[in-house]
């Protein structure tokens, strides 16, 4: 077991560095020089000049790959070394010797410095992270409880007027775009018909209990369109799994209905629904978008609009290399979680 996790961990970080090198090529393959993003207007070659000294930049200026092609230590060398041990800006050792007093800090794991906000990236996750996870902690408890219960309600009851119903309704919902099922119940449930607060983010450390109820109508939104996909592979796994010989062997020698289910049908169905969860998790970590913007929630998701309009490259770059992250990380739970669920997976 120790060894197939300190495999899949080194597998994780390798994944992790040239997953932060494309994107570094990829974003630096860009026309457009970033450094004139966050040099106000009409800036002097001098001050651009400063500007990519600051944020860690190639200094010369032939064209945004070729740069980084010359000179890659001052680009993704340093952005890992910052990951792994943190980052002093400005990053030119000469601008930080005569500015002393505008030298700013990033602990590790550094994921670059905003010129434009005049923050760290960091600084911009850690604002903007809890909005998310509470986001994406409603969803999860939605789409559990609603996937998984009304999945395995469908599949007791195969081939009955409930069955049926069930799985038009999660056919109706999933046909539903984010962005059509957040504005109706934004419009319609809270504004027009005055059912539901209108949802405004509280931190959870001010009233859990607000905190909780504006949660209700993003996390639904949220989770609509996952928990209707949980509804009908629950379902159709459970079934596949209830045909079984060893399930029909419990059941021959009077075991109940329920320890069938849970203890012998819906383990051997976790495999594939464990696969989306972690996968699923990793996307509403990483900022559900959509759902941020109908709701005016600035998480994540939030963040990284933003950056992308103002062409923010080091946010940007630190968002992808952070999302990145968390898909990796939840694609090595969830290869840990295979084998405690099935012992096979270890022994391959």
């Amino acid at each position: 077991m120790l060894a197939y996790v300190v495999r899949r961990v080194f597998v994780g970080v390798v994944m992790l560095l040239v997953m932060s090198l494309v994107t570094f090529v990829l974003f630096f393959a860009s026309p457009v020089d970033p450094a004139r993003f966050s040099a106000g207007k009409n800036p002097s070659e001098e001050l651009l000049s400063q500007v990519r000294k600051s944020l860690g930049y190639p200094e010369k200026n032939q064209g945004p790959l070729k740069d980084y092609l010359i000179n890659p230590a001052k680009t993704w060398g340093d952005f890992v070394k910052g990951v792994a041990v943190g980052r002093d800006y400005p990053d030119d050792p000469e601008l930080r010797r005569a500015h002393p007093e505008q030298v700013v800090h990033c602990a590790a794991p550094c994921f670059g410095y905003s010129k434009i906000n005049n923050k760290t990236v960091n600084e911009e996750i850690s604002k903007a992270l809890p909005v998310t996870v509470s986001l994406s902690l409603a969803a999860v408890i939605f789409w559990i409880i609603g996937g998984l219960g009304i999945g395995i309600i469908a599949a007791i009851r195969k081939g009955t007027w409930l069955d049926r119903g069930i799985v038009a309704a999660s056919l109706l919902v999933y046909a539903f775009p984010v962005f059509f099922t957040g504005t109706f119940l934004l419009r319609y449930v809270s504004i027009k018909w005055g059912l539901w607060p209108v949802p405004a983010f509280v931190p959870f450390t001010e009233n859990p209990v607000n905190w909780a109820i504006n949660l209700v109508l993003p996390g639904l939104t949220l989770a609509g369109l996952v928990m209707a996909a949980y509804v009908r592979v629950t379902r159709s796994f459970v079934l596949e799994s209830l045909s079984e010989d060893y399930v029909r062997t419990a059941r021959a020698k009077g075991l109940k209905t329920t320890p069938v289910i849970f203890k012998h049908a819906l383990r051997a169905a976790l495999t594939p629904l464990v696969t989306m969860f972690g996968l699923d998790l990793a996307t509403m970590l990483v900022g559900a978008i959509i759902t941020e913007r109908v709701f005016n929630y600035q998480g994540l998701g939030y963040i990284s609009l933003l950056a992308a309009q103002t062409f923010d490259l080091p946010t940007l770059i630190g968002m992808v290399v952070f999302a990145g992250s968390v898909f990796i990380l939840a694609n090595l739970i969830v290869d840990i979680l295979y084998s405690v669920i099935d012992p096979r997976v270890r022994v391959s």
